[in-house]
């Protein structure tokens, strides 16, 4: 089921420190080694503060590790340079935990979600622009007359989806979900995990989905990372991980569950 070749990203020994004071240092993330596999989604699951937002975005390098290695399809991301550069920054891309703070009230739907499509130049011109932006926003569930308003006019749910659509649209392979539904109601949760599901199968994506809530995380994820205190205590299938847990803080974690 989990093929060496088909491995995206994979990293090994990855420490993350960051300077606090007194000149003492703060370890987010310590040795961990992780294999995210093309078309499937690896869940890092744990409690706040455990490290799982850092190693998300040090894995991807918006974060600079302090030490370790990272490999995307066979290359380090902080040692590419021009066009293999450009070409890692499209094909990935991350969907944040605050839909509220990660998109720019002051710009319309369409400006959020062309901005990357004018980056990358995926458009020949207007009108290609404006429906590769309408396209993107039926895929989420939304419509093209969204594409002319501002994010304040949108709900939770609504805007989390634009969210979505911005990182779709400069077609990306690989997907980084920071917590995407912490800060949703309930009700709504669901629908963006479904939505994430459906847009997987459609797409081919691949998903490194970080969250706290193990229900979610068990719906929609092949393989977990459980954190605790920055250190990776089990890695298993969705499926082995609940039925038989092995360490006690992912059997504390478990029982915890609504």
């Amino acid at each position: 089921m989990f093929k060496e070749s088909d491995i995206v990203l994979s990293a090994k020994h990855i420490v993350k420190q960051f300077p606090a004071s007194h000149g003492r240092t703060l370890t987010a993330c310590n040795d961990i080694n992780l294999n995210v596999y093309k078309g499937k989604t690896l869940g890092i699951v744990g409690e706040s503060g455990c490290g799982k937002t850092t190693c998300g975005r040090t894995c991807i390098g918006l974060y600079s590790r302090t030490d370790g290695e990272v490999l995307f399809k066979g290359k380090d991301p902080q040692k590419l340079t021009g066009k293999e550069k450009q070409n890692y920054k499209k094909s990935v891309q991350m969907v944040f935990q605050d839909p509220y703070g990660s998109l720019d009230p002051r710009m319309t739907v369409a400006e959020i979600i062309g901005e990357g499509i004018d980056i990358h130049h995926l458009a020949k011109n207007k009108k290609e622009r404006n429906e590769r932006i309408y396209h993107y926003l039926e895929l989420v569930g939304l419509n093209r007359e969204h594409a002319n308003r501002f994010v304040h006019e949108f709900s939770g749910g609504q805007r989390q989806r634009i969210g979505i659509a911005r990182a779709l649209a400069v077609e990306p392979e690989f997907l980084v979900l920071d917590e995407p539904i912490s800060a949703l109601d309930v009700s709504i949760q669901a629908q963006i995990v479904n939505l994430l599901i459906d847009l997987q199968k459609r797409m081919g994506l691949t998903y490194l989905f970080v969250a706290h809530d193990l229900s979610m995380v068990k719906h929609i994820s092949d393989r977990v990372a459980v954190l605790y205190l920055g250190t990776l205590v089990e890695l298993t299938t969705s499926e082995e991980l609940y039925a038989n847990p092995q360490h006690p803080y992912t059997r504390a974690l478990l029982s915890a569950i609504p």
